[in-house]
């Protein structure tokens, strides 16, 4: 009896290997953090060997420390940070260049010209996305125009392209698989979520070759095979963020999920329809299961965790992450004082990849509690930012916000989130969602879960935040602040 399932959580800044037992409780973690390359303002790299070895270190490591081997596990399920875009030689399997990460503003300029040359209506159309430097398809354009020899190659077919899952696919099988799953596609600015297939008019826009596209399949099958004899099935794969939505089991139309990473994102479930966001809300493909898809809408925050890490690094306010809650904790409220994270511009709704970051209304006044508290604050009004973009586009009142992820577990945080959006912010027992909603896809592939509805059962809460005061005047400081940093006026 196949025992586990092993779900890699390759992220934006490290590899995790989480190995699950039947009743979705976590058996082992293993974790490995990999090097950000920054070559010049506003690009952001990764080397793809580094998170490949990572990733495999730690599915080394994990199965290793639990003291099983490959004939215990019965499946794999992959979730990886998206639109990250890797470039290899389909002979040799090298990179032709460093990952371009989804962070990274390097082909904002180009992305001007397409909304100056009227395209945002014709892309949106077809993939749900907004023009912007955040999506897949301008960056293999770049690699293609920068990298020497790299177009003439690709025109022979010799080039592939992938998102993270994909190149994980590729290692993990030897070369033998290329494929994406249909919410790894669907980030690609590339792929047609109506038609579900790569589309002809967009490849060509880019200039980018067919033949190096992957394959595209469903969310949740057996893709290929892992080990040393081959014999452990990868059999889920997901973006991280639509893993974490399945993950939550958001499963039905309206249901709402939040996880607080490196940035924010908040998906919303609308079933087996797109919804088309009048609020600059992404339309995007939330699974494929069968052969039944469902649909998200999706707001992107850029900057989320990470302006904890910039409070840690860049002013040197904080020793570790976790001290950011007792020293926003040293002051009663935010002083007046508004952190607008933009470090990396501003995402859903207001898509301004200029913006830089501000705080507003500093005073002699203010003290590094306040300046913690108004970052921690930024997080969540982000959110709500995006929350009544999608009351709006949805007509669907949210009424409870399903959250996870690393800022989940500040309480602080989670309470004034709770009381900004005037609805029950929800903690589950497991907030490695991302990395659960992985091993689910996979499990329910194999038949190590039956159904959804089996799965269900294991959802359990770990903490209801519930609403306690009004906070309609900072609401209207945040909107003032946001205002002030906006470079689309």
């Amino acid at each position: 009896m196949k025992q586990y399932i092993l779900a890699l959580d390759q992220g934006t800044s490290s590899s995790r290997a989480i190995i699950f037992n039947h009743d979705g409780k976590m058996c082992g973690v293993t974790q490995k953090e990999f090097p950000q390359y920054y070559p010049k303002a506003g690009w952001v790299e990764q080397n793809p060997m580094e998170i490949l070895s990572s990733q495999l270190s730690v599915i080394v490591e994990s199965i290793t420390e639990l003291g099983i081997d490959g004939h215990d596990i019965a499946g794999i399920g992959i979730a990886n940070q998206r639109e990250t875009t890797i470039v290899w030689d389909a002979e040799t399997g090298n990179p032709v260049y460093n990952a371009i990460v989804w962070q990274d503003r390097r082909t904002a300029e180009y992305c001007d010209n397409l909304i100056a040359d009227g395209m945002t209506d014709f892309i949106r159309e077809k993939t749900g996305l907004i023009i912007d430097a955040y999506f897949s398809s301008t960056k293999i354009r770049w690699i293609l125009d920068n990298v020497a020899g790299a177009r003439a190659k690709a025109e022979k077919g010799k080039l592939r392209f992938g998102t993270v899952d994909s190149w994980l696919m590729w290692n993990l099988t030897h070369g033998k698989v290329h494929v994406t799953d249909v919410t790894n596609a669907s980030r690609t600015m590339l792929f047609n979520i109506h038609k579900m297939e790569w589309d002809e008019d967009l490849l060509k826009l880019f200039g980018i070759p067919l033949s190096m596209m992957p394959r595209v399949v469903s969310s949740s099958e057996i893709f290929g095979y892992f080990g040393v004899k081959d014999d452990i099935p990868i059999s889920g794969i997901a973006g991280d963020q639509q893993a974490a939505l399945f993950g939550q089991m958001c499963t039905k139309p309206g249901t709402v999920k939040n996880t607080y990473g490196t940035g924010c994102f908040l998906l919303m479930n609308t079933g087996d329809k797109p919804v088309v966001s009048k609020n600059n809300l992404i339309t995007t493909v939330a699974w494929k299961i069968g052969d039944v898809v469902n649909y998200a809408l999706e707001g992107s925050i850029f900057v989320g965790g990470s302006v904890v890490q910039w409070l840690r690094d860049g002013l040197g306010v904080i020793r570790k992450s976790s001290d950011i809650e007792a020293l926003a904790l040293t002051v009663p409220d935010n002083g007046g004082v508004y952190f607008v994270p933009a470090l990396t511009g501003l995402g859903a709704p207001y898509w301004d990849q200029y913006a830089k970051g501000s705080i507003n209304g500093i005073t002699r006044g203010t003290t590094a509690g306040h300046i913690a508290r108004a970052a921690l604050e930024g997080i969540a009004f982000q959110t709500m930012d995006i929350v009544e973009a999608m009351h709006s586009d949805s007509n669907i009142d949210i009424f409870e916000l399903k959250v996870d992820g690393g800022a989940s577990r500040n309480n602080l945080l989670m309470q004034f989130q709770s009381d900004i959006l005037g609805c029950d912010v929800i903690r589950p027992e497991v907030t490695e969602t991302t990395a659960l909603g992985a091993a689910y896809l996979a499990g329910l592939s194999t038949g190590f879960w039956n159904d959804i509805d089996e799965i269900k059962q294991q959802w359990s809460v770990e903490r209801r935040f519930t609403p306690s005061s009004s906070q309609d005047e900072a609401k209207r400081g945040w909107r003032d602040a946001v205002t002030r940093t906006l470079t689309k006026k």
